[in-house]
């Protein structure tokens, strides 16, 4: 898919979640043939003609000014993560650039891994811009019940286990259709910041024809970017537990994207019987 397709799709789908009652135009309750606002109704919103935003769905963008962008993203009301995503859409980076095309998995400096690995009570790893995990300490097994090392590299990838590892899958239990909805809209952010990257769209292409529920959330055109959040897991050992994740950007090196933790408030139970099957692991 084009970047022209993509906009065209990406605005055509956030029109549609609008109601007239949303945006301030009176309903009189008449048959609407399409679900959310007209393109002339969005127009008038952005203060373009609705030719020119007609153009603009159809991914003719003719130097559109970043004036112009601003004017439909606020008609849009899109949050600052989908305002980044259509300016990525629509100005996408030259191919070529380093970010876009590095090929292989990125290999983590020495001090990287001694991060990981001093961060003995604390389940850890390190994610690359394709969801790879790149880096891990003996915490985040636990908490996870996975040998990342055990697994083809292929498999050593967020997004893989969470749509297609059936025990990750079971570890988030009720969580999991919020969780993956999360991952598939970040997934979205990366592909529009890196548009050039081979290997991430290989990863989206192959997500989308082996996950029914992956493929259904990528068409929802939705994008949001990780930050930082709680799960609730099922885990087989702890039972119910409730941890915080931070998701912290490691920007200095080429395709590694963040340092991923994993906490729980100091006196909780969950804080209590984590330390426990930690302790019980160095015994």
């Amino acid at each position: 898919m084009d970047s022209t397709q993509k906009i065209g799709e990406f605005l055509v789908s956030r029109r549609a979640r609008l109601r007239p009652e949303d945006v301030g135009i009176p309903f009189f309750g008449t048959r609407r043939r399409v679900p959310g606002l007209r393109r002339e109704e969005l127009a008038q919103l952005a203060g373009v003609s609705a030719d020119y935003y007609a153009r603009l769905e159809q991914g003719r963008l003719d130097n559109v000014s970043p004036a112009v962008l601003d004017a439909v993203a606020n008609a849009l009301r899109l949050s600052a993560d989908e305002r980044t995503h259509l300016f990525n859409l629509a100005r996408p980076p030259r191919p070529g650039r380093p970010a876009d095309s590095d090929g292989g998995r990125p290999v983590l400096r020495p001090a990287l891994h001694a991060l990981l690995d001093a961060m003995t009570h604390v389940p850890a790893y390190i994610v690359g811009h394709r969801t790879d995990i790149l880096g891990w300490n003996r915490a985040a097994e636990l908490l996870f019940g996975i040998d990342f090392a055990e697994l083809p590299p292929e498999r050593r990838n967020w997004t893989h286990l969470l749509f297609l590892d059936p025990d990750i899958r079971a570890l988030f239990a009720d969580d999991q259709p919020v969780i993956a909805r999360q991952v598939a809209s970040d997934l979205r952010m990366r592909h529009s910041h890196r548009p050039n990257d081979q290997a991430l769209r290989e990863l989206i292409g192959h997500m989308r024809h082996a996950s029914t529920q992956f493929d259904e959330l990528w068409a929802s055109h939705d994008v949001t970017e990780v930050a930082y959040g709680t799960y609730h897991f099922r885990h087989p050992r702890l039972g119910a537990i409730e941890v915080d994740y931070e998701f912290m950007p490691l920007v200095a090196d080429s395709g590694v994207r963040a340092l991923v933790t994993y906490t729980a408030p100091p006196d909780s139970v969950t804080a209590q019987t984590l330390r426990a099957l930690l302790v019980s692991d160095e015994g």
